[in-house]
């Protein structure tokens, strides 16, 4: 039996955690307006339904972007490429002034900040919020994007940003 088992035969967050380490996920960014823009990299960014186009992430209520997203009407995602790994690591890392150079961005529909040079983008009205543990999962519906970046996408697995490999 595994020692990351609790007391109560549930699994520990240091279970999750390694589990999650084996699951390569995409990279992003969202973003919302406030008094100051507010983003975070998010690898909880998934696709939701196509009728209407729905997507979710998850973001930490201890998150410093919490209390912006928590009243945002609309959010940016952002989704990177593999050149983009030092973009990553700046908006997941806790007290960086995350929109100061190098950040290239702009202000975008809806007054979205819009990160340059991703590989995608979207902005997205707000649908829900719902309570997750110490998270809240945000479901939002697509208004207006762009695809048509290049390059390939930024994965996280292990612990760290990968790029694909051939």
């Amino acid at each position: 039996m595994s020692q990351l088992l609790g007391a109560d035969r549930l699994a520990t967050p240091e279970l999750l955690r390694s589990v999650f380490r084996q699951h390569a996920a995409g990279v992003a960014v969202i973003t919302a307006a406030g008094e100051h823009p507010v983003g975070f990299t998010a690898t909880s960014l998934n696709s939701v339904a196509a009728e209407p186009p729905l997507i979710s992430f998850g973001v930490g209520t201890g998150s410093s972007s919490w209390p912006v997203i928590a009243e945002a009407e609309h959010v940016g995602v952002h989704i990177l490429g593999e050149h983009q790994q030092e973009l990553a690591a700046t908006f997941a890392r806790s007290g960086a002034d995350r929109f100061a150079a190098p950040t290239g961005w702009r202000n975008g529909p809806e007054g979205v900040p819009l990160l340059d040079g991703v590989l995608a983008w979207l902005v997205c009205r707000v649908a829900a919020r719902i309570p997750a543990g110490d998270h809240r999962i945000v479901i939002a519906q697509a208004v207006t994007g762009d695809p048509t970046g290049t390059g390939r996408p930024l994965l996280y697995h292990q612990g760290r940003f990968n790029a694909l490999r051939d």
